[in-house]
């Protein structure tokens, strides 16, 4: 993934496995924080990061024509800022990754999957709370 220095806007190239660690910018030696927004993944980014991250990851399988999911998106950005560095949030667009969307069973959207190394410990559909979600996260790091 590339993310930008929050000091010198810098492209940064960042092994998945670290996303959740706070590291350093290659060109200024300033800080990068761990990742606290949403990341929209296509099939690629999604495999390498759920197969390689250091900590859960939520998965959000959404739409833009989905009301719920339009409301979901305020509680996913709480959630990222809350669990950074404990957790990831990635955002699954269903209507461009129908493969990852067959491969997770989502029949309605909203669709929430947390997965600890690459495997599936909770889903859930409909519209669900921030509060809720960190739950699932915490839970799934203490397991």
């Amino acid at each position: 993934m590339i993310r930008a220095c929050p000091h010198c806007r810098k492209q940064n190239r960042i092994p998945a496995k670290h996303l959740a660690a706070v590291g350093k910018c290659g060109a200024c030696q300033g800080v990068l924080p761990a990742t606290d927004t949403p990341i929209a993944v296509d099939a690629g980014q999604f495999h390498d990061i759920v197969t390689n991250a250091k900590v859960p990851v939520l998965v959000d399988f959404w739409a833009a024509w989905c009301g719920p999911c339009r409301m979901a998106a305020p509680e996913l950005v709480k959630v990222a800022a809350a669990m950074a560095g404990r957790a990831l949030v990635l955002k699954v667009n269903t209507e461009e990754q129908q493969g990852l969307a067959r491969e997770y069973n989502v029949t309605s959207i909203p669709y929430f999957v947390v997965l600890v190394g690459g495997r599936p410990v909770k889903q859930q559909a409909g519209l669900v709370p921030a509060a809720e979600m960190q739950r699932w996260l915490t839970a799934a790091s203490a397991a």
